[in-house]
């Protein structure tokens, strides 16, 4: 959740994405082979069944990890880390439209109180008051706008995973392989004509890195291999939730490695995200049995 520290020098988000796959890939490889999933893989795996379950989440999630490294650079930590949890919301609306997941009345209730702590995190930092970092117009178009961009394809992307992971049955490790993979193919293309590209062959594949750079790289690729077990196991909201509860934690290392207080507009969401959290876990969605 400190992650933006990290990203304070201007390093290419194309580079620092593609590390993040690999390393992924290089994971979950390590644990198909140690739970013998590695050795069936020859026999059950084929290119359509590959593509159908992760070739569009994959495109979605590369377009995604990009967005959000751009936001790294535009917002402060807390900040962040609450706006890129209204994921859940998009998460909750697209699993309603493929997998027919319902939620509670209490549930939507809860959706909304993160409705309205996102709003509140949007005006206050795209305010001149609320803005800790200068200029309110760069941290709304290269910070909140990314981000909440990235929560919409978070949202749908989740879906699909939790359709392919339930319905198809396919395997989380694998998924995380495949996904990885494609994704990265995406990004590698699309370097032939992007300013990243451009950035890349001008100054190096690892211009800007430090050792420090490695820390978020490595924490994405092992954070993205657990959330793919939570969300075939829990669901793409639950695991949304779970996420949201690290935000104190987020809040008290933001001021540990930066020095910066949390403003008072995240001070005032963040009770409504914590609040949300706890009426979601408390009321899910009920089945009403039929009466005999």
């Amino acid at each position: 959740m400190i992650l933006s520290f990290f990203y304070r020098r201007e390093v290419i988000v194309t580079s620092s994405v593609l590390t993040c796959e690999v390393a992924k890939v290089v994971c979950a490889l390590i644990l198909m082979a140690k739970d013998g999933s590695l050795k069936k893989l020859a026999k059950e795996w084929t290119l359509v069944g590959s593509l159908t379950a992760s070739g569009l989440p994959a495109a979605i999630y590369a377009l995604q990890n990009s967005l959000l490294q751009i936001s790294y650079r535009n917002l402060d930590s807390l900040t962040f880390s609450m706006l890129n949890q209204t994921k859940i919301i998009f998460t909750a609306i697209f699993t309603y439209i493929i997998l027919r997941q319902r939620q509670s009345i209490q549930q939507i209730g809860a959706l909304f109180l993160l409705i309205m702590a996102a709003v509140l995190l949007s005006i206050g930092e795209g305010s001149s008051k609320g803005s800790s970092s200068g200029d309110p117009e760069k941290i709304l178009f290269y910070g909140i706008a990314p981000v909440l961009v990235a929560s919409v394809l978070s949202g749908l992307a989740s879906a699909l995973c939790q359709w392919a992971s339930q319905v198809k049955k396919h395997s989380s490790y694998l998924m995380t392989v495949e996904m990885s993979i494609v994704g990265s193919l995406c990004l590698l293309a699309s370097t032939s004509k992007s300013p990243d590209g451009e950035a890349i062959r001008r100054y190096g594949f690892f211009y800007g890195w430090t050792p420090l750079t490695l820390i978020p790289v490595v924490t994405n690729a092992l954070g993205g291999i657990l959330v793919g077990l939570v969300t075939s196991l829990a669901g793409g909201v639950r695991k949304g939730f779970v996420i949201v509860s690290a935000l104190l934690v987020t809040a008290m290392l933001q001021f540990l490695f930066e020095g910066t207080p949390p403003s008072v507009y995240c001070l005032v969401a963040l009770p409504l995200v914590i609040s949300s959290i706890s009426i979601y876990q408390k009321y899910p969605y009920q089945v009403k049995k039929k009466e005999a």
